[in-house]
């Protein structure tokens, strides 16, 4: 499935729901279900920066494709993270810095959260698009 196909599956899902209180139990729903990070990743180096609540950010590339695995101690910022992975995880490099993330606009995520919910929000994503750089640099080394 491609990026655009997930984020429209989210945005489906959410599209559902008029409530706020609705939406947010449901990305509290998506973080309960993101497996659980192995504790050795909780290093300070994978913590992003940014964030309110600690969260924890890992990536590897497996056969071209950068997959990610995150925890966070804050629920509803687990989901958010949760969504961020479901989306961009199993893409290559290109596909993830090429990605214009609108499904994040489209089901008013930005608006309802907390100015500072929202720096970790951005800073989230952008530690996953410095994680496909650094995959996409290490592919153009292994080409040339």
């Amino acid at each position: 499935m491609t990026i655009n196909q997930k984020q429209d599956e989210i945005i489906d899902e959410l599209s559902g729901l008029d409530d706020w209180m609705d939406r947010y139990a449901y990305i509290i729903d998506l973080g309960n279900s993101l497996p659980p990070i192995d504790d050795k990743l909780k290093t300070p180096d994978r913590l992003i920066e940014g964030c309110q609540s600690r969260v924890w950010l890992d990536a590897r590339l497996d056969d071209g494709k950068v997959i990610f695995t995150a925890d966070s101690d804050a629920i509803i910022v687990k989901g958010i993270i949760s969504m961020l992975i479901d989306v961009l995880s199993g893409h290559t490099p290109q596909e993830i810095l090429d990605a214009d993330l609108y499904f994040i606009d489209r089901i008013g995520l930005a608006e309802h959260l907390s100015p500072t919910r929202s720096n970790g929000l951005l800073a989230m994503i952008k530690q996953m698009q410095l994680y496909a750089l650094a995959f996409k640099e290490i592919q153009l080394k292994s080409q040339s």
